[in-house]
């Protein structure tokens, strides 16, 4: 009996332990995800800027609608625009990511618009909310691409990556000049995706430690978290979204963009990449899948 009582106090002090841990570098995870800058990507010589890759754009900053500043580059086509593509990285990633697809969409007609999420890059900010305040960040870089008269913008899509595919799919639910979406390795929820960050990173599967983690959360940052649901958002997208999902993926699993694909209206494509992970679907993609998104952004934009 004095050794049962004596692991159920271990027990409980080994539970109170995680879950006060969890409290304290549980938000911190969520809110506020390391900064991806211009020293992450020199160490794999990814270019850094548009000009190592002789690009032509402007700097530009957007402001939202409660003060923050998006570090933003404008990449104007060669051409007669065909369109123009925003960009929309990752969580912790920045616009960097995207200068080769700024490239090769660039030198095939498109402008391409990048910037820095909110706490992210060499954006302002102090929480990232997945969604939540960036569908409306990134009307108002809509709302300044449109007020650009000397730009030719044309029809406007989207490609976003994790939760850049989460922020369009949320945006284009609320924003009809959106003409088309790549939701490329799209979470379904942010709770479900916190979910499977904790068992992977924490290795502890307690939901209830996910509800007060959220909790807290949501009352640091002033945000719903529960309103962060592609899978509800893509009930309101009735416009072309080709669905990109790496089979090898083992940050977002690959079900959920399946299951977005499943719950949303035609017109709708899904496109598996075989051999392709989280990051790296741009590189091991290749051709064919660079072929396929031009061919998706030609047709609908």
């Amino acid at each position: 009996m004095t050794l049962l009582v004596g692991l159920l106090i271990i027990l409980f002090a080994f539970s109170l332990t995680v879950t006060l841990t969890l409290l304290l570098i549980g938000p911190t995870i969520l809110l506020q995800p390391a900064r991806r800058r211009g020293d992450f990507y020199k160490k794999f010589k990814h270019p850094i800027s548009p000009e190592e890759l002789h690009l032509n754009y402007e700097e530009i900053n957007v402001i939202t609608n409660d003060g923050i500043k998006l570090n933003s580059w404008l990449i104007k086509s060669s051409q007669q625009s065909l369109g123009t593509i925003i960009y929309l990285h990752g969580v912790g990633d920045c616009k960097i990511a995207g200068i080769p697809f700024a490239k090769f969409f660039r030198d095939n007609g498109f402008n391409v618009f990048l910037y820095d999420s909110r706490r992210h890059g060499e954006s302002g900010g102090d929480y990232c909310t997945y969604g939540f305040y960036e569908k409306h960040d990134l009307i108002k870089v809509i709302d300044y691409l449109e007020s650009r008269k000397d730009l030719n913008t044309g029809k406007i899509g989207l490609f976003g990556s994790s939760m850049g595919a989460a922020v369009a799919i949320q945006t284009a639910a609320i924003d009809k000049r959106i003409k088309a979406v790549v939701a490329e390795n799209s979470f379904s929820t942010l709770r479900k995706i916190f979910d499977d960050y904790q068992k992977r990173i924490v290795k502890i599967p307690f939901h209830y430690l996910r509800n007060f983690v959220i909790k807290r959360s949501e009352f640091m940052a002033n945000f719903k978290a529960r309103e962060v649901s592609p899978l509800q958002s893509i009930a309101d997208v009735h416009i072309p979204i080709l669905f990109v999902y790496a089979k090898l993926d083992k940050h977002i699993n690959y079900k959920y963009s399946i299951q977005l694909y499943e719950n949303t209206d035609e017109p709708k494509e899904l496109f598996p990449l075989d051999d392709s992970s989280h990051n790296d679907t741009w590189e091991l993609g290749g051709e064919k899948y660079h072929n396929k998104l031009l061919e998706f952004f030609g047709r609908t934009l």
